[in-house]
């Protein structure tokens, strides 16, 4: 048993040595690293800030979006080039929508090689990650780029919708899964071939095979047994109104003859159907065989990045700003990024939280007040 015990223990040591955070954001010193886009001239601006409300000042410190109705493009080149090669990639974010996202985003893109001071929306990525509305759509993006062509997840899972903070992690592993959390909780997971069309389908409908002539896809009949009683047909479909009454200044040297309208029949039984049963000689609905398809090519390696990975950046639109990025991380390990966020977010939510429910509660009686104000002054104009 201490044999036992001491190889495992060395082969944890061993995971733990070679686990690595290739790159951490906190904006605890600063944005100076971050380059803004000159792309274009109207750039939102951005700046460093815990927000107007917060579990620690400094610890809550992020990227706040600042200008309402505006792209926003900033990115920051990591430390050194990041292949994940062989090796499992993690990327988490945590986002604050504190004015209430109404239309916009809050995710991030992690690009290869990438002209800085040009980034803009048809920058080459090979992810886009994090929570985005539009319209009534709320829903975390995982999309990838592969071959020149960015593959949008088949699954929608919604992100919280609240003005809180929350962390999105995404795990891609070596053997083409992936696993999303949301403030440490798994949310989904799955295969990378499955859930993204990164691949032509293995099968393909056989444009030989025909629907062979005696085929019957109807699941319901006629029921042959059902007949049309004698009376259906007795009752007209309309009748005069019994409760019209001829207008008492009715001419009828001037009007002609006054007849009574007519209204629907409540007694008629309308078109009579025979009752559907269901169908005996029914095979289901037909369909043509699968046959492989020439054009899917197998790829071992959808979860790697084709260019060693350069940096990341925030390529967004927001109609409501105030979004604060926080605590953006590439590792290998899920374990290493998740104590960063036991030290950063899991140790502020309860206190953001009471932050912002007494925010909240000094906000109801103005609002109040306000709407008495607003009250008075139409009261005022109709007066005039």
């Amino acid at each position: 048993m201490r044999r036992v015990f001491t190889v495992c223990g060395l082969f944890l040591l061993a995971s733990v040595a070679t686990a690595k955070v290739y790159f951490h954001e906190s904006f605890d010193n600063g944005n100076s690293k971050w380059v803004q886009s000159e792309f274009k001239s109207d750039y939102g601006a951005v700046a460093v800030s815990a927000g107007d409300f917060y579990g620690d000042a400094q610890i809550n410190k992020g990227l706040k979006l600042t200008q309402d109705a505006k792209f926003y493009a900033t990115s920051v080149a990591f430390p050194e080039k990041v292949s994940n090669d062989g090796k499992t990639l993690v990327v988490s974010l945590s986002v604050k929508h504190e004015q209430g996202l109404d239309c916009g985003g809050g995710y991030i893109k992690v690009f290869p090689e990438l002209d800085q001071k040009q980034f803009n929306g048809d920058s080459e990525y090979f992810l886009m990650f994090g929570p985005d509305q539009c319209g009534y759509t709320k829903k975390v993006h995982i999309i990838f780029g592969y071959k020149g062509k960015n593959l949008l997840w088949k699954k929608e899972p919604r992100y919280p919708d609240d003005k809180l903070t929350h962390v999105y992690t995404l795990v891609v592993k070596a053997d083409n899964t992936y696993e999303l959390y949301i403030d440490q909780e798994k949310k989904e997971s799955g295969s990378l071939e499955q859930d993204w069309a990164f691949l032509e389908p293995k099968e393909i409908d056989d444009v030989t095979d025909k629907k062979p002539s005696d085929w019957v896809d109807d699941a319901m009949m006629d029921d042959p047994a059902d007949t049309k009683p004698a009376d259906w047909d007795s009752e007209p479909e309309k009748i005069v109104d019994p409760d019209a009454k001829k207008p008492e200044d009715w001419d009828e040297e001037e009007d002609g003859k006054w007849e009574a309208p007519t209204i629907p029949n409540p007694k008629h039984k309308g078109e009579w159907k025979p009752k559907r049963i269901p169908n005996p000689a029914f095979k289901g609905q037909w369909k043509p065989k699968q046959v492989p398809n020439p054009a899917y090519v197998a790829d071992a390696e959808l979860y790697k990045a084709r260019k060693p990975l350069a940096g990341l950046g925030i390529d967004v639109w927001q109609v409501k700003s105030g979004s604060v990025f926080d605590n953006i991380i590439v590792a290998d390990d899920l374990d290493e990024v998740n104590a960063i966020i036991d030290k950063t977010w899991k140790a502020t939510k309860d206190a953001e939280k009471a932050a912002l429910d007494a925010k909240e509660k000094t906000a109801e009686p103005k609002a109040e007040e306000s709407k008495e104000e607003d009250a008075k002054d139409d009261d005022d104009k109709e007066e005039l």
